[in-house]
């Protein structure tokens, strides 16, 4: 596929500045983008690399200042690319539409208009489907479970019996939601599992990273709230409520009963003790492990967890210790003799 740059601004509603007619073939990010392929810069140390790329055209933002190539200058550079990138790569058709034969689904279930369920899914009694929505193959839907419109379960996903799940959400490959929470009693010597009669409820436009796991509360929901974004191999513990609009990185764990606010953001492989809660916007570092409650609009870095002034003032005196280990024993040999004498 090729079209010409001035179609390509015209695609994006971007101002183009070169030659209209240059033709484009593709899109690429700046250090793998070749001749005939359009790229993006949208900063300064990118649009400084322009002058050494071998691509025929960049978008740039609307105030950058170039003139390595044809640019095309639109407000949001990573839309406007996106748009172009799905424009020579659009996505997949999956040649199916409707309930395969080769799916299992209890006769049961409500499938509103629209609905797709690909060859080998499982779809449990009880089970509601809103309309458009689709389920890949090897997906388990458990009795009872709900879903709202336009949600996107991918393969070997499983959800347990009772999920609710809200519109517009999308569900990775081999997440699990609604597993038994890690809580036991010792009765007569061994570990017996504490009631798991809950379930857990994800709100709309939220998404499940692959490999995901959350637990099914107690005696009611472990809930995830609206437009939360939940990246691969996390983990939720029981009873937790996650807040809107959170922002959960790769392999973070999140222990029973923990909560969050809104706009908050875990980094990679943070984890939050059971029963700890986080206020609106706040920041927890990557690797950093958080032990008690958290105010709103903190930023909390380490493990244990500090706050971020705190840990930054910590690691400089930490690089001092060598130095300071030095005049230690000076001073000590400097009383040594002192007594001596």
């Amino acid at each position: 596929m090729t079209a010409q740059l001035g179609d390509l601004a015209s695609l994006v509603a971007g101002q183009l500045s070169g030659d209209s007619t240059i033709p484009i073939s593709g899109a690429a990010v700046l250090a793998q983008a070749k001749a005939g392929e359009i790229t993006l810069a949208d900063s300064d140390p990118f649009l400084s690399q322009l002058g050494n790329t071998s691509a025929s055209a960049a978008i740039v933002p609307r105030d950058a200042q170039t003139d390595a190539l044809p640019c095309i200058a639109v407000e949001n550079v990573h839309n406007a690319f996106a748009t172009i990138v799905e424009h020579f790569r659009p996505r997949r058709k999956q040649g199916l539409a409707g309930v395969s034969p080769a799916a299992t689904v209890d006769p049961s279930v409500n499938v509103q208009a629209d609905v797709t369920i690909h060859p080998g899914a499982t779809v449990g009694a009880g089970v509601s489907l809103g309309a458009r929505c689709e389920i890949h193959s090897g997906a388990a839907i458990m009795a009872g479970t709900q879903l709202g419109e336009d949600v996107i379960v991918f393969p070997n996903a499983v959800l347990y019996e009772d999920t609710v799940v809200g519109s517009r959400v999308l569900i990775h490959a081999s997440a699990v939601i609604g597993a038994f929470g890690f809580g036991y009693q010792i009765e007569n010597g061994k570990h017996q599992r504490s009631p798991q009669l809950g379930f857990v409820q994800l709100g709309d436009d939220v998404e499940v990273g692959a490999g995901t796991t959350i637990d099914r509360g107690t005696y009611g929901p472990t809930v995830i709230g609206e437009g939360t974004k939940i990246d691969n191999q996390v983990m939720i513990g029981h009873n937790c409520q996650i807040g809107r609009h959170n922002i959960i990185c790769s392999q973070v764990g999140v222990a029973g009963s923990a909560s969050t606010g809104d706009y908050v953001i875990l980094a990679g492989q943070a984890g939050v003790r059971d029963h700890v809660t986080l206020g609106d916007r706040v920041r927890v570092g990557a690797k950093s492990g958080v032990m008690n409650d958290v105010p709103a609009d903190t930023t909390m870095i380490g493990s244990p967890a500090m706050k971020e002034r705190e840990f930054f003032y910590q690691a400089v005196h930490q690089r001092r210790l060598p130095n300071m280990h030095k005049q230690l024993k000076s001073i000590q040999r400097f009383i040594d003799e002192m007594e001596s004498s």
